[in-house]
């Protein structure tokens, strides 16, 4: 299922509900029918969300050295997709959304 995130200051966001679900509840939301991101709550959510990426990175680069790539004897693999590249569209929406003191809304 997809969700929509809406907000007057940028154009929509749409994700993939098990992803909008963890980003919603990193900035402290839970992801229901309806739901908002208040212009007040927006400082706090950014921060959460800065928060997680940052963490996200430094275990990430911790975990880019165990990688073999090259090494005889070692399949290679994909290195996945980090939070950052997956939540920036809704970092963006919701920095824009501070700027412009509007809400994020979803299920409207």
């Amino acid at each position: 299922m997809l969700i929509t995130f809406k907000c007057r200051s940028c154009p929509d966001v749409v994700m993939l509900e098990n992803l909008a679900q963890y980003l919603v509840g990193i900035v402290g939301k839970r992801l229901g029918e309806r739901g908002v991101i208040t212009h007040d709550e927006l400082p706090g959510a950014i921060t959460k969300l800065e928060s997680a990426i940052h963490t996200d990175k430094q275990e990430r680069a911790e975990h880019d050295g165990h990688f073999h790539e090259g090494e005889e004897g070692h399949e290679h693999h994909e290195i996945p997709i980090g939070l950052a590249q997956r939540a920036f569209p809704f970092l963006d929406m919701l920095r824009a959304a501070q700027k412009e003191n509007t809400d994020v809304l979803w299920g409207v």
